[in-house]
């Protein structure tokens, strides 16, 4: 038995065809609704257009990925029952479009972060990055957080302030760019007190309450994400440790061990995305399958390369830390359990051969993701054939 193979989609604007992910050999697609602000209902209607331009191509409409939380959900302040309504009616239209498994984020105004979308790797190709030292430097120069000196030990504050002098104004505005790409609707220039008022309305929210207003969060979507058999899907923080001062609450074992244990809805499972988690070493990815498998929806298939100072790049899909082949043995194992295939898509790719003339999504480009998935289609296969 093998993984149901996907790749993200962006929608009819993307660079990225469907028929182009028909021809990298994938069954599905992982897509959403990008048109439709966090917080709005995705009607059936636009459900029914997107569902019928992925069959005409040839496809499946395998996962949404991402119905957005509201910001307003992940605060429980302002207009958050209002939002958490319209997130139930979302469901239900996407259960009557046939798709079960609905992706979901609970990072505050982030939904990922690098400092660089186009490193350069010893081949040429190129590759997305986070470099601490960059990141404190926007943090602590750039931005001027409040009290942000406060996250980071002399010796990084130094380091970061070496980084910003060594750089031209060239790299601190690509510097700037590339990690406002990680707030939703960022194709606008986001100024900076526009990034400290949104940071500012978390000032009272620590790690604790964040994870409560999660627990709440699901305590009100699951009965009816059971009820309509969808299985929600928590995709872990990226990066995997605080940032801004905001809290992170799906970053490790423990902390998905805690939300399960809190809800044991069997409704309320994870997207198993091996770049985020194998950012931290602590984290046991083939280990973390054979104990939590059952509530693994969905798989995110890409690696890191990580150091101690806390800089990570994405290395090619079966290098960098994770152990790749252990991961899709105890996939298969998974599977065999269930007794069913669980969808995956090659997660991230390097910009690479003819793609590199081409502007697409940061680590979307189609090559790279091509690559990506044939090598783990044939690791897959070559385990199987022997297990």
């Amino acid at each position: 038995m093998l993984m149901h193979q996907t790749m993200r989609w962006f929608g009819p604007e993307d660079p990225v065809s469907l028929m182009d992910i028909r021809q990298a050999g994938c069954q599905g697609v992982v897509t959403a609704l990008h048109q439709i602000p966090p917080g709005e209902i995705w009607t059936e209607a636009a459900i029914s257009d997107r569902k019928k331009m992925i069959e005409e191509a040839g496809l499946k409409w395998s996962v949404v990925e991402s119905l957005p939380v509201h910001e307003d959900i992940k605060r429980k302040t302002g207009n958050y029952r209002q939002y958490i309504d319209h997130y139930k009616q979302s469901l239900r239209h996407i259960a009557r479009s046939g798709v079960t498994v609905v992706v979901y984020n609970f990072m505050p105004l982030f939904d990922w972060i690098r400092t660089d979308i186009a490193f350069p790797m010893p081949d040429e190709s190129l590759a997305l990055r986070f470099e601490r030292a960059a990141f404190i430097a926007f943090d602590l120069f750039m931005l001027k957080r409040p009290g942000a000196e406060k996250d980071y030990t002399e010796q990084e504050i130094q380091d970061s302030a070496a980084w910003l002098a060594s750089v031209p104004a060239e790299k601190k505005e690509k510097l700037y760019r590339n990690i406002l790409l990680g707030l939703p609707g960022s194709k606008e220039q986001f100024t900076e007190m526009q990034v400290l008022s949104e940071l500012k309305t978390y000032h009272n929210i620590n790690r604790d309450k964040l994870k409560q207003h999660l627990i709440d969060f699901l305590t009100e979507i699951l009965p009816l994400a059971e009820e309509l058999d969808i299985k929600m899907a928590v995709h872990p923080d990226d990066p995997p440790y605080p940032v801004f001062g905001l809290p992170r609450i799906v970053s490790t074992e423990k902390d998905i061990t805690e939300l399960f244990a809190s809800l044991p809805s069997p409704a309320n499972g994870l997207c198993f995305c091996t770049g985020s988690l194998g950012v931290r070493p602590e984290n046991d990815l083939s280990g973390l399958i054979g104990r939590l498998g059952d509530r693994i929806h969905f798989l995110h298939l890409r690696n890191t390369r990580r150091d101690s100072a806390g800089n990570f790049y994405e290395a090619d899909h079966l290098e960098g830390d994770t152990d790749m082949y252990m991961v899709v043995r105890q996939i298969i194992l998974l599977m065999r359990k269930r007794g069913k295939p669980i969808p995956m898509r090659p997660d991230h790719g390097h910009q690479m051969l003819d793609d590199k003339n081409k502007t697409t999504y940061p680590g979307y480009s189609a090559i790279g993701r091509l690559k990506g998935l044939a090598e783990l289609r044939g690791l897959e296969l070559g385990i199987d054939r022997t297990l």
